[in-house]
């Protein structure tokens, strides 16, 4: 649907928050490539400019990362998450370790008291696909289950803002996750999150916090070649 507007400054507004939206919305994911410049001036039935400036404040609030010669890519999904990833992309792992286990026990806690059926069903489900994940041996499917899976766990604290801010962390989680994994899927550093999901379901908030703390944690250790399994 072209987008129109008397003034240059609002038709870059549109375009900027529908490209944000294409990013917010998932169906650009982190990662991926954006549509060719020619393709969105297609797209939007404005004028190259007009896109040329829109994607170029999208890359200086750290949505998009432009490469000369290979395109334009997502790397977050917000402006805050853009941020963190500059800012902590070369942190100290054991930093992060220990962020994570913060986060995520403390959110574990409040989930095992707040949690609803559906979150319950919503982590039955993401368990078995980070399960399924696992037995492919593709480390980047495992990743995303395994990131998407403590996302859920989170977002069952019903706490918004604990919820953002661990989502906004995602991309810096999952570049940590993705180097303390390895390059392969071994069994002995596979780690069985059932427990998690029980303490959850069972109420049992300090359970639960202990054992989700305990994921990170583990991480801290001498890791061998492979990594272990988050």
């Amino acid at each position: 649907m072209a987008l129109t507007s008397p003034r240059r400054s609002a038709l870059s507004d549109q375009v900027i928050a529908q490209l944000r939206n294409q990013i917010t919305s998932g169906e650009w994911p982190v990662g991926s490539r954006i549509p060719t410049e020619p393709e969105l001036v297609e797209q939007l039935g404005v004028a190259r400019n007009t896109v040329r400036e829109a994607v170029r404040a999208l890359a200086h609030n750290g949505l998009l990362d432009i490469r000369q010669g290979s395109g334009t890519y997502v790397i977050a999904t917000s402006e805050l998450a853009g941020v963190m990833h500059r800012r902590f992309a070369d942190a100290d792992p054991r930093h992060i370790a220990e962020l994570r286990s913060t986060l995520e026990s403390s959110a574990a806690r409040l989930a095992a008291q707040r949690r609803t059926d559906r979150d319950l069903a919503q982590l039955d489900t993401l368990l078995a696909r980070r399960e399924a994940a696992w037995s492919t041996g593709v480390v980047e499917d495992f990743v995303a289950a395994d990131t998407t899976f403590h996302l859920a766990v989170v977002a069952a604290s019903h706490n918004e803002v604990l919820t953002e801010l661990y989502a906004d962390l995602g991309d810096v989680l999952r570049h940590w996750l993705r180097d303390d994994v390895g390059g392969e899927l071994r069994p002995e550093n596979h780690m069985d999150h059932s427990v998690l999901v029980d303490a959850i379901r069972a109420g049992e908030g300090e359970a639960a916090a202990a054992e989700a703390a305990s994921y990170a944690l583990m991480c801290l250790r001498p890791r061998n070649p492979a990594g272990t399994g988050g």
